[in-house]
């Protein structure tokens, strides 16, 4: 019989990302895809950071190992949707996180999405140039 790891569980959405990330007490390695996470970020070390923001605020960066399924969207938005499961994760293993992470704004869903585009314009919202004659 195979022992399954107990872990906690987090979602997160960002335009069209959407990501979902497993905490296991570890000693803080981060996969995302199954590869690490510098790697899978292009070596960006801005956006591990702004990954590792809620186990920074929380004061918990070497007791999680995780792993994270990121799909859809572009980096930018991955990297926020990563962000938001990572903060879930870690209310639901400790609640009284909650207040600490939601004042610092870790909390939060970032609603902005993209305007479809309606028929007669460019895109959105861009109209043809107007001619006078």
């Amino acid at each position: 019989m195979v022992a399954t790891k107990k872990y906690t569980y987090g979602l997160g959405r960002r335009k069209a990302s959407t990501a979902t990330a497993r905490l296991y007490k570890g000693k803080g390695e981060i996969t995302i895809n199954g590869k690490p996470a510098l790697e899978y970020l292009s070596g960006n070390k801005t956006y591990l950071a702004e990954i590792t923001d809620p186990l920074a605020i929380a004061e918990k960066q070497k007791e999680y190992d995780i792993t994270i399924l990121a799909k859809g969207g572009g980096l930018a938005g991955q990297v926020d949707a990563i962000k938001l499961a990572i903060s879930k994760a870690l209310t639901v293993d400790a609640p009284d996180l909650r207040p600490v992470l939601k004042k610092a704004g870790m909390m939060k869903r970032d609603p902005r999405e993209k305007e479809r585009k309606k028929y007669g314009l460019r895109s959105a919202r861009r109209r043809e140039q107007f001619s006078k004659r």
